[in-house]
C-alpha cells in the first residue's frame, strides 16, 4: 500500500532518513517524540514538501506519478490543518461532494448525527473533539484505500478519543484491503488499534515490531549490580543505570523468565519501550 525507501529531507538543524512499509489490510503506527520526524514524513509522503532523496510508492505507484485521480484513494488528517472556522457542516458537504467522486453523503450525514455534530453551527464554535471527529469523518467518507493520519487524537479527552478510534476500527472492518498509517503520542491508542509500529528518533527509524510481539515479548528487567553482572545480556536491547542497579529492555521476556526466575521482570508497554530505546544505552 505504501513503501518508503531511504526518504531524505535535510534542514539546517534536522535531517530525515527513513524507510518503512505499510501492508494492505494493516494499521501501522509511527511513534516518537515531538520533533522526531513524524510530521515531516507525512508531509513528504503527501508531496507537501520536496524531498532530497529516496523513493515513495503509494498504492503501487511512484509518488511523482501520483495524480489527482489517484489521490481520490487517500484520506488525510494533518495535525496543523482543518476546515475554515467560518464554515458549517452544511457548507462542507457540497465541497466534499465536489472534491471526491466517491463521496458517500448518506454515510457522512448519518455519522454526523451519530456523533452529534451540529450541522448549522460554525466550526470555530466546535469543541476540540468535535473538530477532530469532523476531520476524520471527512477522510473516511469517500471510500479511501489508505488513510494517513497525523496525531488525529491529540488534545482529546478519553471519551472523544474512544469514539474516534471506533470510527477507524469500523472503517477497517468494512474492507480488508484498506490500510492506515497513523501517528500518535498516546500509547494506549496505538496498542489497541495498530498491527505494527515503527519508532522514529532524530529522523531515523530505530525500531519496527508487531504490536502483539511488543506487548507479549518485550519487558523491562530490573536487577541489582550482581544480578546484572551474572545475567546473559545477548537479548538486551538497551540498559539504563538506576539507583538500585540497572533497568534493561529485552525483546525476549520468555527467555529471562525461564532462566532467571529470581529477577524482577515487568511487562513492557509502548511508553517504556520508547523511553528505553531513546534514553537507554546499547551494550
Amino acid at each position: 500500500m505504501l513503501k518508503i525507501e531511504h526518504l531524505r529531507k535535510n534542514y539546517d538543524s534536522f535531517s530525515l532518513d527513513c524507510s518503512l512499509e505499510i501492508m494492505q489490510g494493516c494499521v501501522t503506527g509511527l511513534i516518537g517524540q515531538n520533533g522526531a520526524g513524524k510530521s515531516t514524513t507525512f508531509k513528504a509522503i503527501l508531496g507537501l514538501i520536496s524531498i532530497d532523496g529516496g523513493t515513495i510508492s503509494i498504492l503501487g505507484k511512484d509518488s511523482q506519478e501520483f495524480g489527482a485521480k489517484d489521490k481520490q484513494n487517500l484520506g488525510v488528517v494533518l495535525s496543523d490543518s482543518g476546515f475554515s472556522g467560518y464554515l458549517t457542516i452544511n457548507d462542507i458537504i457540497p465541497v466534499l461532494d465536489h472534491l471526491y467522486g466517491n463521496f458517500d453523503k448518506p454515510f457522512f450525514v448519518e455519522q454526523v448525527q451519530r456523533f452529534q455534530l451540529p450541522r448549522h453551527k460554525k466550526i470555530k464554535e466546535f469543541s476540540t473533539g468535535m473538530k477532530a471527529k469532523l476531520k476524520v469523518l471527512a477522510a473516511i467518507s469517500h471510500d479511501a484505500k489508505l488513510l494517513i493520519l497525523d496525531e488525529p487524537t491529540a488534545g482529546l479527552d478519553v471519551i472523544a478519543r474512544d469514539e474516534l478510534l471506533e470510527m477507524l476500527r469500523e472503517f477497517m472492518e468494512k474492507d480488508e484491503e484498506r490500510s492506515i498509517l497513523i501517528s500518535s503520542h498516546i500509547s494506549s491508542d496505538l496498542e489497541t488499534l495498530c498491527d505494527d509500529l515503527y519508532m522514529i528518533h532524530n529522523g531515523k527509524i530505530i525500531m519496527h515490531e508487531d504490536t502483539d510481539v511488543l506487548l507479549s515479548d518485550y519487558a523491562l528487567i530490573k536487577v541489582d549490580h550482581k544480578q546484572y553482572e551474572n545475567m546473559d545480556k545477548q537479548y538486551i536491547l538497551r540498559y539504563k543505570k538506576e539507583s538500585y542497579g540497572y533497568s534493561c529492555l529485552t525483546n525476549q521476556k520468555p527467555y529471562y523468565m525461564e532462566n532467571y526466575p529470581q529477577i524482577a521482570i515487568e511487562k513492557g508497554n509502548i511508553d517504556e519501550v520508547i523511553t528505553m530505546m531513546i534514553r537507554g544505552k546499547e551494550l
